[in-house]
């Protein structure tokens, strides 16, 4: 009898592997935490002991007394497809990604027929990133799963339609509703459908989803905060708001419907209510970036710099190296006068992002605040350099030349002014030709 006839067809569907790709992917595969299933086998009289000792060990997950009885059944019989998918699921559990891949590639290569192999290898080769993916995905929804039938058929779809989500949308669109044709009752290929319709700005499509992934699991966080992004972007706002409003009563300890909430409230104009979510987000997850990030701006534009600042430091803490929020802190403390502080900052920013324009002329005011003349000139320059002259530049790059003493540079610089400002900045204006008056030889 021949290794392929004596193999029973019982092979494992390693939904462990089906979460970690879809992890790697970005799909909303990634939001289930399924264990390693094996379904039982037919004793078969034939069956290499090896093997058999192997899958017994496999049913403990005791995965290294399983591994030198499958070595030992390869020796035996390489072109066993079942030793080769076994060892697969070996490999994947112990986080040897590589070997994985190839053993799932021999057990495809024995017997190209087997589902759960072709399925296997696919997510195996997405988690790596590998465009061959597409091919064993495609060759499993061909194919025929040995158990747990419409679930495997439902995850092959899924899958497919994750890895072609960016390259090909509308092939991803198709594989997400052969998924939903084929369990109608599950609600994750209409929330993969609705999240990859969001992305494409198909607001109506995506919220046709939404609404039947909340058809058939009302509960669902996900398809709520997908319907509410879709009213944001939209700007209908009091459906967001109300849509969030409940499930935020309702789970007063999930940040990110606080954030969510928050958004909204802000992009109506309430910011004490949407500070007020924000902070409540904070109070769960003091680290929440994307929460600091909203509660700082909208301190800012309230005017509370103190309490920007504290957001501000506490990301500048996390991510030292963030030119973003390091200028953003600098600008804070340039509000709040902290000139000495301010310039430390602002100095880091130029150096994080030399193309920086904005943040030279920021530097330059503050360093000339903290009598650092020849800095703020320096910064003036490389502002000048990147931006090109605007006349208070050169007013404040004259005042600077003044203190320092250099006089001819000073005299240059007020008049570049006088002739650039011509009349928009009346107070420089009168201390320019006042300066003039002093530093000009007398005719």
């Amino acid at each position: 009898m021949s290794a392929r006839s004596r193999i029973t067809v019982s092979l494992a569907v390693s939904l462990t592997v089906a979460l970690a790709v879809a992890l790697m992917c970005g799909g909303v595969l990634a939001q289930e935490s399924r264990p390693t299933v094996r379904h039982r086998k037919v004793a078969v009289e034939d069956q290499l002991p090896e093997l058999t000792k192997a899958e017994a060990a496999l049913e403990r997950k005791d995965y290294a007394a399983a591994e030198p009885w499958l070595r030992q059944a390869a020796v035996k019989e390489p072109s066993n497809y079942q030793v080769w998918f076994d060892l697969g699921v070996v490999y994947n559990a112990t986080g040897k990604n590589q070997e994985s891949i190839a053993a799932y590639r021999k057990s495809v290569e024995a017997n190209p027929e087997v589902f759960e192999s072709n399925l296997n290898l696919g997510l195996m080769l997405a988690r790596s990133g590998s465009p061959e993916a597409e091919k064993f995905l495609r060759a499993a929804t061909t194919l025929q799963p040995t158990a747990q039938v419409d679930e495997g058929r439902e995850r092959a779809w899924l899958s497919l339609g994750h890895i072609l989500a960016e390259k090909d949308p509308k092939a991803a669109g198709e594989a997400f509703q052969k998924a939903s044709e084929v369990q109608p009752k599950d609600a994750e290929p209409h929330l993969s459908a609705g999240l990859l319709l969001e992305r494409q700005k198909d607001f109506v499509g995506a919220e046709r989803e939404y609404k039947q992934v909340l058809a058939l699991a009302p509960q669902s966080q996900e398809a709520v905060m997908g319907l509410a992004n879709i009213y944001l972007q939209s700007k209908q706002l009091g459906e967001a708001e109300e849509m969030l409003g409940k499930l935020t009563a309702g789970n007063s300890g999930d940040a990110a419907l606080h954030v969510q909430l928050g958004r909204v409230f802000a992009a109506e104009g309430k910011s004490e209510l949407a500070i007020a979510e924000f902070e409540a987000a904070l109070k769960i997850t003091p680290q929440d970036a994307t929460a600091q990030q909203a509660a700082a701006e909208l301190y800012v534009s309230a005017g509370k710099y103190e309490q920007a600042e504290v957001q501000y430091r506490g990301m500048a803490a996390t991510n030292p190296k963030d030119g973003d929020v390091r200028y953003a802190l600098g600008r804070v403390l340039m509000k709040q006068k902290k000139f000495p502080e301010a310039q430390q900052e602002l100095i880091a920013v130029v150096q994080a992002k030399p193309g920086l324009g904005p943040a030279y002329g920021d530097l330059a005011t503050v360093a000339n605040e903290n009598k650092n003349y020849a800095l703020a000139i320096k910064a003036l320059d490389m502002r000048d350099k990147l931006m090109g002259p605007i006349p208070i530049g050169y007013f404040l790059r004259a005042t600077a030349y003044d203190h320092l003493r250099a006089i001819k540079p000073a005299i240059e610089n007020y008049h570049l002014f006088l002739e650039a400002g011509k009349g928009q900045y009346p107070d420089q204006e009168w201390q320019a030709r006042h300066r003039l008056v002093a530093l000009e030889p007398k005719k």
